[in-house]
């Protein structure tokens, strides 16, 4: 999930619900988000992860763990399809969105539900007037929802202009984006009537800040043991619970990755006291990196003190679903995926180092 999805401001619709406090326990019926309806983000499942909304649905400590695992079982699914192309990834986490919100009602019952809705439902902000239950419920009419559908569809053509791959931001091109989006939020919101907008309030519920939502990414999958490291120094994630772990991806051979090696030597000396930990996954890129002899002693004349699984058969590599060497994972206390940055840390002035170690600073405190 992207975050500036989640970032998409929705204090229109906030606005909209800030007299709607009473409305909490609305059971309006409205169902999971289609695939089909591109306009719409998927947001659910980076909400769900969220310290925030958990504590909104009023998870006990042994719900949550009860829940936390079945989640794991989703994320495994989840994390690798960002990399999918974005029709089969719709699919695939429309599916995983159904099952989240099963193991919500399995857990915590029907109204944390609705409130989860709730929720969802804000942080799609104008969006949600793309989604056929919400366009029903609303009696949206056809005149409508070609308005709000037209606003969209400029929208999304400039976004794709503004980000394409391998491009320089265009200022010009990136204001007029900022634009469109502003105005497809007051534009949309202008066409309901007075009647529409009370329905709105009752179906968004209480204001939830959505904006400012950090854990937004699954759990880290967990390392597998391909019964090969660079020393005795052999772990899981599981085993690292309770302190945050900088899990990152190298192949000894590759020039950007050895551009990173004094870097991560750094974090192993003065972060470890802390409660940091940090662990290599060496994935080949040549015939001589599926060695592990080689691989051993690569790591031994590079320095490395802290573990290093050698990922021989590419599973660790498939399981993160990592396209990169370099990568680096920040992963939380709890064993959250927080960030991760790819290729060189200090490329052309870059300082991907600096930024990784602030935010290992706030993850300390958390």
């Amino acid at each position: 999930m992207n975050r500036r999805i989640l970032l998409w401001v929705a204090s229109i619709c906030l606005t909209i619900g800030n007299n709607a406090d009473t409305a909490q326990g609305d059971t309006t019926p409205y169902g999971a988000l289609s695939a089909e309806s591109i306009a719409v983000p998927q947001n659910l499942l980076s909400l769900i992860h969220t310290a925030e909304v958990q504590k909104e649905l009023g998870f006990s400590e042994d719900q949550m763990q009860d829940f936390e695992a079945s989640m794991r079982k989703i994320d495994r699914i989840w994390w690798p399809s960002r990399n999918f192309p974005t029709t089969k990834a719709r699919a695939v986490v429309a599916d995983l969105e159904a099952q989240a919100v099963a193991e919500v009602e399995r857990v915590l019952g029907d109204a944390a539900v609705v409130r989860l809705r709730q929720i969802e439902l804000q942080s799609q902000s104008v969006r949600i007037f793309a989604r056929p239950e919400v366009i029903t419920y609303l009696k949206l009419t056809p005149a409508q929802t070609k308005k709000i559908g037209d606003l969209f569809a400029e929208t999304d053509k400039l976004a794709a202009d503004v980000s394409k791959p391998g491009q320089e931001p265009d200022k010009e091109k990136h204001k007029a984006f900022t634009a469109a989006k502003k105005s497809e939020s007051t534009q949309s919101v202008g066409t309901l009537n007075k009647a529409q907008n009370q329905l709105l309030q009752k179906l968004l519920g209480k204001p939830f800040e959505v904006s400012s939502l950090e854990r937004i990414y699954p759990f880290a999958p967990e390392l597998i043991d391909s019964g090969h490291w660079t020393s005795d120094q052999q772990v899981t994630l599981e085993s690292l619970r309770g302190q945050v772990v900088l899990v990152h991806f190298y192949a000894y051979q590759c020039h950007n990755c050895v551009a990173n090696f004094e870097i991560y030597k750094r974090w192993d000396t003065t972060l470890k006291d802390k409660g940091v930990k940090v662990v290599g996954i060496q994935t080949p890129e040549t015939a001589s990196e599926r060695d592990p002899s080689k691989v051993t002693a690569a790591a031994t004349k590079s320095g490395f003190l802290f573990p290093v699984l050698i990922d021989i058969e590419n599973k660790n590599w498939d399981a993160w679903a990592n396209t990169m060497w370099p990568t680096v994972y920040v992963i939380d206390k709890k064993g959250y995926v927080r960030f991760w940055w790819q290729g060189e840390l200090n490329w052309k002035g870059a300082t991907g180092d600096a930024k990784i170690e602030s935010l290992v600073e706030k993850l300390l405190k958390e």
